[in-house]
């Protein structure tokens, strides 16, 4: 059984922004793999959606914490499901990645991404599979947190489909070929 779990924050408000691509990613896994609609477990702070692919059971997850305390949600899912570090896959934005880059990583600090250090804290580990998802500006940002509340501009967002399907098929063949294999197609 595996966790993929896309990081984000819950509300109309913050639907298309940046800090959003996990939600996103997870949201287009979901309808590709044929999975139920996403449900809302209040008890476990996240909706929840679960299915098979490859004959391995998925938990999808986007948790109903704000970004800053995903990992409470992380902490409760991991309770009721018993998934193990190796099984819990992270899906979110990384300000220090070009827009469009995905990097598959397992062990790493958080970089500052406060959503991350949310689920390190709250788990007691960073060895956890992580699928970053780029969002840098081309131009430099003065204050990061408000550039990751931003929605993705017009020019950027042609290439948002691409970018989101792109790592819907890392997560797929990571399940269905291996973690290392992906690691070696995707972390180009």
């Amino acid at each position: 059984m595996m966790l993929v779990l896309g990081l984000g924050n819950p509300g109309k408000k913050f639907e298309k922004t940046r800090h959003n691509v996990g939600f996103l990613v997870v949201n287009e896994f979901r309808k590709k793999n044929d999975f139920p609609d996403f449900k809302l477990s209040k008890k476990l702070a996240a909706e929840i959606s679960e299915g098979f692919l490859n004959s391995e059971e998925i938990i999808l997850a986007k948790p109903q914490t704000f970004m800053n305390a995903s990992g409470r949600a992380v902490k409760m899912l991991n309770k009721k499901y018993r998934i193990k570090n190796a099984d819990l896959w992270v899906i979110h934005d990384d300000i220090d990645l070009p827009l469009g880059k995905i990097r598959i990583s397992v062990g790493r600090s958080s970089a500052g991404h406060k959503g991350v250090q949310s689920i390190i804290n709250e788990i007691r580990t960073k060895n956890f599979v992580r699928f970053r998802i780029g969002i840098k500006p081309e131009e430099k940002q003065n204050k990061t947190e408000k550039f990751v509340l931003e929605k993705f501009k017009k020019d950027e967002e042609k290439n948002l489909k691409e970018i989101i399907e792109k790592t819907v098929e890392a997560i797929e063949s990571a399940i269905i070929d291996g973690l290392e294999k992906a690691m070696s197609e995707y972390n180009k």
